[in-house]
């Protein structure tokens, strides 16, 4: 099977989150000589296929989901039945992330030579709220004492040309809900209220959009983003008993939880209100002399001649995961550019090179 005819099989794969709709069945089948961990929790399926190769126990994974978001409406036909023009192929999941789900697994299944152990981890839970995937997955790997020591999850990374960029780290994400409560009471008199919205008009401007940190090489500042207040019933004659503020802050490893809960409560001091903090993801960085970065980007340069810059920007994915578990992880795919969107698209091209970068990657490693 060629790698675009892998390619195209994946994408018909209705696999919308968290249903893997079979592409575990065929991968079973595709990687016929490696072993398979199999996890499955709460409906959703994750695998880990593995192959030993000499007598090294050193440990090299390549992450990713065959899981989908919905397709939407508007397509220019079936999502799920690929349409390719010249170079270009349309279908759900092109660039996230089926397209390095291929590469990986072909790169991985003509591997005839490597010193250490050689595995794919695959999750159904990613696009959805990722509790019963990859991070599940890990700490069974612990429990058996066979977590990677080096992660690649071929998650679409490159901005304007394919090699251009490395993920070495991603930004936490911190969301915060302020209640500050007032007294409620008749809008012409006032005197008798305690207006919420009064007692917060001082403190937002030294809230919000204020960096909570000066960032560094890898990360940009912590910032806190207010993204909603609301208070009051929606009439002009009575003041509103309680004001809700909600943020958010995607955080560098500079700043964390406390942090923020010592700013706002330091800023809110002496007023009654509450506070509630959760975080839905805890930043990490690889440094940039980690061997899976220096094989990286030499391979990179290989293939596409390209230097490629080290980034920590965009949302979360799955590496998170591997950077909670002290795993050198790294992020490297196709462009990101139609991702979720309406006739998601990638170069075929695109999806050939990053095959032959991990096939590169896996022979110097």
């Amino acid at each position: 099977m060629t790698l675009l005819e892998l390619f195209i099989k994946l994408l018909k794969f209705k696999s919308v989150t968290p249903d893997d709709a079979g592409t575990y069945d065929f991968l079973d089948s595709y990687l016929d000589g490696f072993e398979c961990i199999k996890l499955d929790m709460e409906g959703v399926k994750n695998r880990l296929y593995f192959k030993k190769f000499g007598t090294s126990d050193r440990h090299l994974c390549f992450a990713g989901h065959v899981d989908v978001v919905p397709a939407g409406n508007g397509w220019e036909g079936d999502p799920y039945e690929p349409i390719i023009k010249d170079d270009i192929i349309i279908a759900r999941g092109t660039q996230d992330m089926k397209s390095g789900v291929a590469a990986f697994c072909h790169a991985v299944k003509n591997t005839k030579k490597f010193d250490g152990i050689i595995s794919i981890l695959l999750t159904s839970d990613e696009e959805g709220d990722a509790k019963y995937g990859t991070i599940e997955m890990l700490k069974h790997l612990k429990e058996i004492n066979f977590l990677p020591d080096f992660a690649i999850v071929a998650e679409p990374t490159c901005e304007e040309v394919f090699g251009d960029a490395i993920k070495v780290g991603r930004r936490g994400s911190i969301n915060g809900v302020v209640v500050l409560k007032g007294v409620q009471g008749h809008a012409a008199y006032p005197n008798k209220c305690i207006n919420p919205v009064e007692l917060i008009a001082p403190i937002l401007p030294q809230i919000a959009g204020i960096d909570l940190d000066s960032g560094d090489e890898y990360f940009a500042p912590s910032k806190l983003v207010v993204t909603d207040i609301r208070a009051g019933m929606e009439v002009t004659n009575v003041t509103p008993s309680e004001l809700k503020m909600m943020f958010n802050v995607r955080n560098s490893t500079k700043t964390d939880i406390h942090t923020i809960e010592s700013f706002i409560n330091e800023k809110f001091k002496g007023l009654d209100f509450s506070l509630k903090l959760s975080q839905s993801a805890k930043p990490f960085v690889t440094n940039k002399e980690s061997l899976i970065v220096k094989s990286l980007q030499t391979s990179i340069k290989n293939i596409t001649k390209i230097d490629t810059k080290l980034s920590t920007a965009g949302g979360t994915s799955d590496a998170r995961f591997f950077g909670e578990f002290g795993i050198d992880t790294v992020e490297f795919g196709v462009i990101n550019d139609t991702i979720h969107s309406v006739n998601e698209r990638t170069n075929i091209s695109q999806v050939e090179s990053l095959a032959r970068i991990f096939e590169d990657l896996i022979k110097r490693f």
